[in-house]
């Protein structure tokens, strides 16, 4: 009887160790996670896709950069891994397919959700340069550049385009410029456009990391939030946003713009 009863408790562990493995497996495997640009229920197409905001403006896109990083990934047990800060930086760019698709090492696991940061955090921002490499190298040049020299800061989202609807520049094109950054400031408090997306998997799949497969979280990026989300805006009113309290209200329109599509295991 005693034997039985023994029996039974080292089942019921090994069946929980057993189940627990799947989460907490520190093995690590790749996620993969793609940013899909899209304009409401269109394929994003630079230059050539024409495209109509909620209030009524008809634009293009010249170019579409933003950066991604601080990535978090979560089991449905509430299990969080957070991806080495070094290895969690990523520039998504419309003109560089390659890009929109972010590979990450993570523990073997099923998880439900992700979260990371549209931008680059205080910490990293304020960093010395040499800490500052690859997608973070503040040399870019000026046509695709992602950091203000004037401004000692990275430029979070950038989307350029023409719309009939902006002002005649002196290059002489209606041309609207969305460049969304701002950290928080290093010595004294400014523009905080930072801003933490979470996504829950549950619906279109949780994301099953396993060695020898590849799971691909799929995202659908729609750029028309960026006038149609919780905070309305109009080229018109707006054609130029840069270092303004009017790219807070850009920034809080951000989350509205990522939705989970599915999950390929």
């Amino acid at each position: 009887m005693q034997q039985a009863k023994l029996l039974i408790i080292f089942l019921f562990i090994f069946s929980a160790c057993k189940k627990d493995s799947i989460a907490t497996d520190t093995s690590k495997a790749t996620l993969s996670i793609q940013f899909d640009n899209v304009a409401g229920d269109k394929n994003l197409q630079l230059n050539t896709g024409n495209y109509s905001n909620e209030a009524g403006e008809q634009f293009n896109v010249s170019l579409l950069q933003y950066f991604i990083s601080n990535i978090k990934v979560k089991t449905a047990a509430g299990v969080e891994y957070v991806i080495p800060q070094d290895s969690s930086y990523f520039l998504i760019s419309e003109s560089n397919p390659s890009t929109q698709f972010v590979k990450v090492k993570v523990p073997q696991g099923d998880y439900a959700s992700i979260s990371f940061v549209l931008g680059v955090d205080s910490l990293r921002s304020t960093m010395d340069i040499d800490k500052r490499t690859g997608v973070l190298d503040p040399s870019g040049g000026h046509d695709d550049g992602m950091y203000w020299g004037w401004n000692s800061g990275y430029i979070f989202f950038r989307m350029e385009g023409i719309a009939a609807a902006a002002p005649v520049d002196p290059s002489g094109q209606r041309k609207f410029r969305y460049h969304i950054g701002g950290f928080g400031g290093y010595s004294a408090p400014t523009i905080n456009n930072i801003r933490t997306i979470s996504v829950d998997l549950n619906a279109g799949g949780v994301a099953k990391v396993r060695a020898g497969r590849q799971p691909n979280i799929h995202l659908m990026v729609d750029i028309l939030k960026v006038f149609n989300g919780p905070n309305k805006a109009s080229i018109a009113a707006n054609p130029t946003v840069m270092f303004s309290e009017f790219s807070g209200k850009i920034a809080n329109n951000f989350s509205s713009m990522f939705h989970h599509d599915h999950t390929e295991n």
